[in-house]
């Protein structure tokens, strides 16, 4: 059975007019190619970077406390709920010209945060940068319009795992970069590798003829994204408001009236966004379905690594605590000592001078109050603190202090931690992961181009499955989920090849952009809820230190940013059943089983 798939016009189609790169030689179909995605790679790369260098920002922006996670979760709000707008101007105005206004407001939003001390200016500028994340969306129309039918699967496969440079050169860049300078040079990083990725988009990359001639439906367009704007920022700040409060409560129910309002509104529009017929078809509803459910692993797993692995081991916290509390013990201990030395101090000078007060009066007449108030303020003056603190040792005082005095229990405790830096989460876990990523990025095109998307789409969520169950039930030490990550960077990329390869073949091409961007916002949603859901299984399972000193009542004590195995264990069984339902969707899906036609079907 051959491999490739005839690029001829099927039958009774129209001929193709999007400027397919048909009869171009190797080397300028794979130079479209490589440059489409080392664009698209602006984004994470910059995720990596950012969100690694947050401790160094902070002090920029000492006003903001926690606040200082907006730089986060700003980007990834925006860029989702802009994504299906920006995906749907692709489609009227052209995708390689969005793809450069996304470059340029990329450019524009970094120069501003790499040179204001503006804490508003500075999210303007996060929000700008923001719009790189629709160019995934874009480039899989550019990819399905320019590239030969037979290289649009693989394409796609490439597309969507990178070729490295954020998930390999970004911690590294990112980490060399906070080292040496400051992090405002991340950003002067990031604005080079834009303005040369600009040209080269301009001079290399062909723009598609494809167009759909409509207008933009506005009311559509404010509906999806304002309704997804409120619904994320419910799921990213929830857990800090309080999910239940009405004022937080609020930001769901508006997002959620907005997102129900969106069809009703489409169906009755002449010119929709999107075709409802076409999302609610099986094709495009069961694909954004699935995309739905297994981000919620996607979301989850990249979280929980690098928090479970950067985190400080328990005996590492037991010290710590044991260490803090000593100090209060001994300075309790020492300030406890210096009063009864001053007591002492105090009571044989007030005693010697009324002795010699006495000798001076006749037998048997008292002091007078007076006097003994007087001679009282005099020794009080002349036996100060100060002088007696002097002659208290701390070290004879901390000498008594038996070691057994203080006992530091973590319960519940906790089994993982590794207190690794970034730089070295990168190189012991995830190294070994983007690798096999990105290798099966190109396989899973390959093997999608010959056999269609549903099996690959199929793997990769059994794989989620077992790999959330393994990560839940096993060791959770860095080499453990080393070995799990590396099986997991294979559901990644089987994942992120079927999902569009399965949208390219469901949709009509005048459809691609917008269709991706409603992938996106589900995706961007699910990584949103898998994380919120987590985060509440985790906040329940705080770590405890019980503390206690010589035999008093222990006193129990959170330990800050640290949870108990039992909560990351109940969000990775959360995030593995979510992944077989999607498994059960990918199962009754009925497209995606015959070789994919890089689109030819439309």
């Amino acid at each position: 059975m051959s491999t490739s798939v005839d690029t001829a016009v099927p039958p009774g189609a129209a001929p193709d007019e999007s400027g397919r790169l048909d009869g171009a030689s190797n080397l300028r179909i794979w130079s479209v190619l490589a440059v489409i995605v080392l664009f698209t790679e602006i984004s994470p790369m910059q995720y990596v970077m950012v969100a690694s260098a947050l401790r160094q920002i902070a002090p920029t922006f000492p006003d903001q406390g926690a606040n200082i996670n907006w730089a986060i979760i700003v980007f990834g709000i925006f860029g989702a709920a802009v994504s299906p707008l920006i995906g749907k101007l692709s489609d009227i105005y052209g995708k390689k010209r969005m793809f450069v206004v996304c470059g340029v407001l990329f450019l524009i939003g970094t120069l501003l945060c790499a040179v204001t001390s503006t804490w508003a200016l500075f999210l303007i500028g996060r929000a700008l940068q923001a719009t790189a994340i629709a160019t995934t969306v874009v480039s899989y129309g550019l990819i399905r319009d320019l590239m030969p039918r037979r290289m649009v699967p693989i394409g796609l496969g490439i597309a969507s795992t990178g070729l490295g440079v954020s998930a390999l050169a970004g911690p590294l860049i990112g980490g060399y970069i906070t080292d040496h300078t400051s992090w405002r040079g991340l950003f002067w990083f990031l604005f080079i590798f834009g303005l040369v990725m600009i040209p080269l988009l301009i001079l290399i990359v062909p723009e598609s003829k494809l167009r759909t001639p409509q207008r933009l439906d506005l009311v559509g367009a404010i509906l999806l994204g304002a309704g997804a704007t409120l619904t994320l920022l419910y799921l990213d700040k929830g857990q800090d408001w309080g999910w239940t409060k009405p004022s937080t409560l609020a930001w769901l129910i508006g997002g959620l009236v907005l997102l129900a309002l969106f069809p009703i509104v489409e169906m009755r529009a002449k010119q929709p966004i999107m075709d409802m017929k076409l999302l609610f078809n099986p094709r495009v509803s069961i694909v954004l379905f699935v995309g739905l459910l297994a981000s919620f692993m996607i979301g989850y797993q990249s979280y929980a690594t690098g928090y479970m692995t950067q985190s400080p081991p328990s005996d590492q916290v037991v010290a710590q605590v044991k260490d803090a509390t000593w100090v209060q013990v001994k300075a309790g201990a020492l300030q406890q000592a210096q009063a009864q030395a001053l007591t002492q101090a105090r009571a044989q000078g007030l005693a010697q001078a009324e002795a010699q007060a006495k000798a001076a009066m006749p037998p048997g007449v008292e002091l007078p109050p007076a006097l003994v108030q007087q001679l009282t303020d005099q020794v009080n003056a002349q036996v100060t603190p100060e002088v007696v603190n002097a002659q208290v040792p701390p070290e004879m005082v901390y000498s008594k202090l038996p070691p057994e005095m203080v006992q530091v229990n973590l319960d519940p405790g906790y089994t993982y931690g590794d207190d690794f830096s970034l730089l070295k989460f990168a190189t012991h876990v995830t190294l070994a992961q983007s690798l096999i990523a990105m290798l099966f990025g190109f396989l899973g095109g390959l093997w999608i181009r010959r056999s269609g998307a549903r099996w690959p789409l199929v793997s990769a969520l059994v794989i989620f499955v077992g790999s959330g169950l393994c990560y839940a039930a096993l060791s959770h030490g860095w080499q453990t989920q080393a070995l799990i990550s590396a099986v997991y960077g294979i559901a990644f990329a089987l994942y992120y090849a079927s999902t569009p390869n399965l949208i390219v073949e469901g949709v009509p091409a005048q459809q691609q952009g917008i269709s991706a961007g409603m992938l996106g916002v589900m995706q961007a949603m699910g990584a949103a809820i898998g994380l919120a859901v987590a985060t509440a299984f985790l906040s329940a399972n705080p770590v405890k230190a019980v503390v206690s000193v010589a035999g008093a009542p222990p006193v129990t004590k959170d330990i800050p940013l640290l949870y108990a195995d039992k909560g990351y264990e109940l969000g990775f069984y959360f995030v593995a059943i979510s992944a077989a339902v999607a498994l059960l969707g990918a199962f009754l899906m009925r497209h995606g089983r015959t070789a994919a036609t890089g689109g030819a079907a439309h």
